[in-house]
Parts: C-alpha cells; sequence; structure tokens
C-alpha cells in the first residue's frame, strides 16, 4: 500500500480484457498476516478504550448502515474498535472494508479477513471504478463500509473523492472516526503509521455525521469533501 507500483508487475496482473486483477498474498504474506491478526488479538486485549460520542451515534445499535472514515495511519486497531462498539451490540453487522490492489494491499487484506471483514480491492489510481462498485453492492447487501480517505498513498490527512462518491451512490452516511493513542510508536512512513503499544489508552472520537445527496452537485460535493477533512483533522491529534 505504500510503495508505488511497479509497471511491469502492474501489467501482469490484468487480464485479457486489461482488469487489473488484484495482488494475492502468497504463502508467506498470508503467514505474517495471521501472525500480525494473532498479535493484534493479543495487544488489543491490553488496551483501555474510552468512546467520546459526541453525535451519540453509537449509543444503542445504529439503526441504518454507515461508512466508516478513518485515517490511514488508524487502521491497526479499527477492526478491533468495529468488533467492541458495533458487533458487540448488533452481532450480525457485516463490514466491508476498502484495500489498495497492490502487494501490500494483498497483505491488509488476509488480515482483514480474519476480522471477519469483506476486503474490497481498489483505490483511486487502481481499480477505482471497480471497487466502487463492489463497496455499492456490498452497501446493498446490508454491509457497513470502512474507507481510509487519504489512502492508500496520501497525501496525509487530505481527503481524496472516493468517500464522498460512495456515500452519494449508497446513500449511506459517512462516519468520521479518529482516535489518539497514550504509548505508540509512529513509523517513518508516508502516513505516519500508529503502531499502538501494550497497555496504552486509547481514545475513540467520532465526529460529525455527514449524509451526501443523491443529487448533489460537483460544487457541493466538493463543498462535504472539504467539510469532512476538516472534521477527521479537528478529531485527530498525533
Amino acid at each position: 500500500m505504500m510503495a508505488a507500483a511497479n509497471p511491469k508487475s502492474e501489467a501482469q496482473n490484468q487480464n485479457s480484457a486489461g482488469v487489473v486483477i488484484p495482488h494475492r498474498a502468497k504463502w508467506h504474506r498470508r503467514l505474517a498476516a495471521t501472525i500480525i491478526y494473532l498479535s493484534l488479538r493479543l495487544l488489543g486485549a491490553t488496551i483501555r478504550f474510552h468512546l467520546d460520542d459526541r453525535p451519540g451515534f453509537f449509543r444503542e445499535p445504529p439503526k441504518e448502515h454507515i461508512i466508516f472514515a478513518l485515517w490511514h495511519n488508524r487502521l491497526a486497531l479499527s477492526p478491533m474498535l468495529y468488533r467492541r462498539f458495533v458487533l458487540k451490540f448488533a452481532p450480525k453487522r457485516r463490514l466491508a472494508g476498502m484495500v489498495s490492489a497492490s502487494r501490500d494491499g494483498g497483505l491488509l487484506a488476509e488480515i482483514l479477513e480474519h476480522f471477519s471483514i469483506q476486503p474490497i480491492r481498489g483505490s483511486s489510481s487502481r481499480r477505482g471504478a471497480q471497487a466502487l462498485f463492489e463497496m455499492t453492492n456490498c452497501a446493498e447487501r446490508g454491509y457497513d463500509l470502512a474507507i481510509t480517505p487519504d489512502g492508500p498513498r496520501g497525501p496525509r490527512y487530505e481527503v481524496q473523492d472516493g468517500v464522498v462518491a460512495t456515500a452519494q451512490l449508497t446513500g449511506l452516511p459517512i462516519v468520521p472516526v479518529s482516535y489518539h493513542l497514550s504509548w505508540k510508536i509512529q513509523l517513518k512512513s508516508w502516513d505516519g503509521f500508529q503502531a499502538p503499544l501494550p497497555f496504552a489508552r486509547c481514545q475513540i472520537t467520532v465526529g460529525k455525521i455527514f449524509r451526501v445527496p443523491r443529487d448533489v452537485t460537483d460544487a457541493g460535493r466538493e463543498e462535504l469533501r472539504n467539510q469532512l477533512e476538516s472534521e477527521l483533522r479537528a478529531i485527530s491529534r498525533d
């Protein structure tokens, strides 16, 4: 997800119709995904979570399906947040998440599948239209959706168009979520990925809910994108 695509490699992952086929993780990456999954489960058991639900959206199980928008550098704990604050009260709900079609995205897709999250492979630069179609299809089948609006390559903390377009097509509200870790390692990657450390405190903040009308204009969509970016920045602190 963090490396630029190799043109030769990308060409090898197209079918005869020229459609990009997402990279599948090889055996060693599948093994790594299992180890990461087990490590996250163990780590999550030590972390103290506190939810600041400003709009009151999670005071009871949400009555409608939603699109979670979370910065790319806060992916590590996102599957556990869904389990803790959604599945605990509504165990039959399902989640689909947008994941890059790259090799690194293949690793993340394997991790998400361990958490029973449906990965949808694509981004603004690769398989974008197909991924948007698949996300819309999942929404129609009753899934919640999760998108990192500044992924898979950034720039960090800049919302791209995909999340607003998905909300417009599906009619689902966008729920901005972020968290602050009291104890973490911040990697020197493009996104400043935040790796939680054991026994950290995780302060989760839910921001203002955004709804995108089906008939929104291009100017209105851009305004909503700017508002969502401002809201996500406001509820995030590094």
